[in-house]
């Protein structure tokens, strides 16, 4: 029997989470030994305490203070190692889970696969244009159908974001990346390669998780009948916010520098300059830090908006 654990971050995001482990308690769990852990990154809105009372059977990790999604998810990841899981399970705790999403297990049958995603779409509501679809195609608009990669330009983005499903990416194949939001890594792969890099703290950690994966020979496969929904970016107060700008700006510098073809870092520098003299002060500080080898937490608003 698999032993698979999933891992959720949580920070000041207790209704979000509670729907998610309500999901999860929905699960089939079709022979798996599951297991599910909260990491609480020091909220300050009795999260823990909560989670404690309504779900005595989640294990808990209150951490002393917000160590990002890259420190979160790796005490998790040493958590479900360290007591014998086969597969861990990195999920955000603003999704719901389909009762049949530990299908993607299966994919795992390909021993030469080491990290698999599942199919997301956004949930109901939550569309970046919501006024686009019928009510009936809500709640099957992709939020992400496999990854996609522009090297040239050192962007990462979604196949299929807000196509509705009509069966266009219902089969199973290689993809460049996986979403951060839904990934199954094999418990070999963090023993080749550790765990996620914490200079990150946040956005485009999985994208170098996966470089490095698949540079220790490993596939990385989207597998589309483990279904899941999300909210997108419910914790970090979603896209195009001061700290979202922050770290995709800082960050994609580091994934650039490690790489890309020198003609994309030449162009990341020619970007960073840009920056550095334009009037959008968080990217003018993102692009600072990075060339002075400021990673990790370095930007966190008051309030997010």
């Amino acid at each position: 029997m698999s032993k698979v654990t999933i891992v959720i971050v949580n920070w000041n995001g207790i209704r979000d989470t509670i729907r998610c482990l309500e999901s999860i308690e929905r699960i089939k769990k079709q022979g798996i030994d599951l297991t599910t852990v909260v990491v609480d990154n020091g909220s300050t809105d009795g999260s823990v305490a909560t989670l404690k009372k309504k779900f005595a059977w989640v294990v808990i990790l209150a951490l002393p203070r917000n160590l990002g999604f890259t420190g979160g998810n790796n005490a998790g990841m040493r958590y479900a190692i360290s007591h014998g899981g086969d597969f861990v399970w990195l999920l955000n705790n603003d999704t719901l889970v389909h009762p049949d999403a530990l299908r993607i297990t299966k994919a795992f049958e390909d021993e030469a696969v080491g990290i698999a995603g599942s199919k997301i779409y956004f949930a109901p509501g939550h569309e970046y244009h919501r006024d686009r679809y019928k009510e009936a195609d809500k709640g099957k608009v992709f939020w992400y159908a496999g990854g996609l990669v522009d090297w040239d330009n050192m962007y990462a983005s979604h196949k299929g974001v807000d196509e509705v499903d009509h069966g266009q990416y219902d089969a199973v194949e290689r993809t460049p990346f996986i979403s951060g939001c839904s990934m199954m890594i094999r418990r070999a792969v963090i023993e080749s390669i550790g765990y996620l890099d914490e200079k990150f703290y946040l956005y485009l950690e999985d994208l170098d998780y996966c470089l490095r994966a698949k540079k220790r020979g490993y596939e990385l496969v989207y597998y589309p009948s483990s279904v899941i929904w999300h909210v997108n970016a419910g914790s970090s107060g979603g896209a195009g916010n001061p700290l979202h700008d922050y770290y995709i700006t800082r960050n994609r510098l580091l994934v650039g520098w490690r790489y890309a073809s020198l003609r994309t870092k030449l162009a990341l520098v020619r970007e960073g300059a840009r920056f550095l003299l334009g009037a959008n002060a968080v990217k003018r500080w993102a692009v600072w830090n990075a060339l002075v080898g400021k990673w990790g937490k370095q930007y966190e608003p008051k309030k997010i908006t």
